[in-house]
């Protein structure tokens, strides 16, 4: 694409990003695990957002899409704070997170150290601590060992890895065993037919979340990836309520 730019880290890697400058908070939109913003949802959340004269960012973090570096050394820790520049750089005031499946946690982790600018979060199929219940005690130990756990994939990535590294630090920032401490409005769609991350999830983290402010969509037929017409549909609904 014509408009995608690089922000340079301090490390010297550089993170694309899409940018559309607009009214009301900035919606940033953070992929899922080895995604990036060349996904249905983000194209069509930027692509709503530019034609209602909305902010909007897409990136890609390190490791990803066209940003620099090994996506063996990524971690959440690091897009995290590659999230962060990118909204300090670019975002003109408060940002509304909407994160899909491992960005759903990042959202969490991102949100916080947004503080007051932090507007509203969205999640789709969020996954939050997957590194605990996505992982059998076989497969945790070998990672705890630093191996690389390969699995099998539905999404083009055959076999998928995780990596040691990624793993560790994930364990790190588990949210669903204590208060989450955000209290701005909450959004949460979920499908009941998602195969790789269990709606109940999302039960658990709205009890968690701080706000009274939480709606949980949970729709029936919906899969992992909620990538249908109606689901993007249903997804920019949501995404209106944030003006």
């Amino acid at each position: 694409m014509s408009d995608i730019q690089f922000h340079t880290m301090p490390d010297g890697v550089r993170i694309a990003h899409r940018h559309t400058a607009g009214s009301g908070p900035t919606l940033v939109f953070l992929p899922g695990y080895m995604s990036d913003m060349d996904g249905g949802k983000a194209t069509a959340l930027f692509d709503w957002a530019r034609a209602q004269g909305r902010a909007c960012l897409l990136l890609d973090y390190s490791g990803c899409g066209q940003s620099d570096g090994d996506f063996a050394d990524g971690t959440l820790s690091a897009w995290r704070d590659e999230v962060l520049a990118l909204i300090d750089s670019v975002v003109d005031g408060a940002a509304v997170l909407i994160g899909s499946s491992m960005g759903g946690w990042l959202n969490l982790l991102v949100g916080a150290a947004l503080g007051p600018r932090l507007a509203g979060l969205i999640g789709i199929a969020s996954a939050p601590d997957f590194s605990d219940w996505g992982f059998d005690e076989d497969q945790k130990a070998r990672l705890r060992a630093g191996e690389t756990v390969y699995e099998d994939s539905d999404y083009g990535y055959d076999p998928m890895p995780t990596h040691a590294r990624f793993w560790a630090d994930a364990e790190s920032h588990r949210q669903l065993d204590k208060a989450i401490p955000l209290a701005c409005p909450v959004r949460l769609l979920h499908g009941q037919r998602d195969t790789d991350v269990p709606w109940q999830i999302s039960l658990q983290l709205a009890d968690k979340l701080a706000s009274d402010d939480v709606v949980v969509t949970l729709v029936k037929d919906g899969d992992h990836r909620l990538s249908r017409n109606e689901d993007i549909a249903r997804l920019l609904d949501i995404v209106g309520e944030f003006s």
